[in-house]
């Protein structure tokens, strides 16, 4: 008994017609033939009824049926299984991030994905949320890290929440000590280095601020994160920073927590709705999920 048999004994099942379940497997009729009457030669019973050119199934071919459908679907699941483990071999995971979260998070998960699948390449996009929500509905990102809410009109994406980070204002370790903790209000005069516009920290801090009615002094903006740290070290300003970069910082910045109720930032894994992240972006993504904590 061969696939292939059993594949045009469906067909022909179906369709009660064998010119029609020829052109559905995409064969020539008497080859179709041919295979059927190998197959009931084999099994020693007629499976179709050929009475007056009407097709119908004998009770052998009742009992077959069901048998058959099973086989054929048994064969493409393993045929579905194996081509997912084979993209685990080889592929391209496209990821967005912010730019803190490349230098806080990234690192150590994506060594961790890299040491269960070296044979996948790893694209990363580094931008502000705003900027990661355009590329996953253009499709040009399979997965991405932002910062919740969603901007206005956003695409539909599915996200799930992955932490829930505070923020610390970071000082130059050559700088007079703050007091410990700092108040959003202690910020007011002080001089802050402040990253680019579209950076969701800028509008996170600067927010915060005209909460508490003041508008926030620049001394140096427009940065990225490594830019805004390096500006912090120089003595030139103050910055607020999620924890998670802060302590891969060094010991020439100083952190000084928030007074409560302080910061906070919620990350989460967003992908297209409508679009099921490939085989390779769907284990980054289990990798992701699993490193969370515990959201508060």
């Amino acid at each position: 008994m061969q696939f292939q048999q059993l594949l045009y004994f469906v067909a022909v099942a179906e369709t009660r017609h064998f010119t029609r379940a020829a052109e559905r497997v995409h064969v020539a009729q008497p080859s179709l033939s041919q295979q059927i009457r190998a197959l009931e030669k084999e099994l020693g019973a007629e499976l179709f009824s050929r009475a007056r050119g009407n097709i119908a199934l004998t009770d052998a071919g009742e009992a077959l049926l069901p048998l058959a459908r099973r086989i054929l679907a048994d064969t493409d699941t393993a045929r579905h299984e194996v081509q997912e483990l084979a993209q685990l071999r080889r592929g391209r995971v496209r990821l967005g991030a912010t730019p803190s979260l490349c230098t806080g998070l990234l690192p150590d998960v994506l060594r961790t994905f890299h040491d269960l699948h070296p044979g996948i390449q790893l694209l990363i996009e580094e931008s502000g949320s705003h900027d990661l929500v355009r590329e996953l509905a253009r499709g040009s990102l399979d997965l991405a890290l932002i910062v919740l809410p969603l901007p206005p009109a956003s695409p539909a994406l599915t996200t799930v929440e992955l932490l829930r980070e505070d923020l610390v204002v970071v000082s130059s370790a050559a700088a007079k000590a703050p007091h410990r903790p700092v108040r959003i209000a202690d910020l007011h005069g002080e001089p802050l280095v402040m990253f680019r516009h579209g950076y969701d920290l800028r509008e996170l801090t600067v927010a915060a601020c005209r909460a508490e009615g003041f508008e926030p002094a620049f001394t140096v903006e427009g940065g990225e994160m490594d830019a805004v740290l390096g500006f912090v070290r120089a003595g030139l300003g103050v910055a607020v920073v999620p924890s998670m970069v802060a302590e891969r910082a060094g010991r020439d910045l100083r952190v000084t927590p928030l007074a409560r109720p302080g910061l906070r930032r919620t990350i989460a894994l967003a992908h297209r709705s409508d679009v099921a992240p490939p085989r390779a972006a769907r284990e980054l993504q289990r990798v992701l999920l699993s490193s969370r904590a515990p959201a508060d």
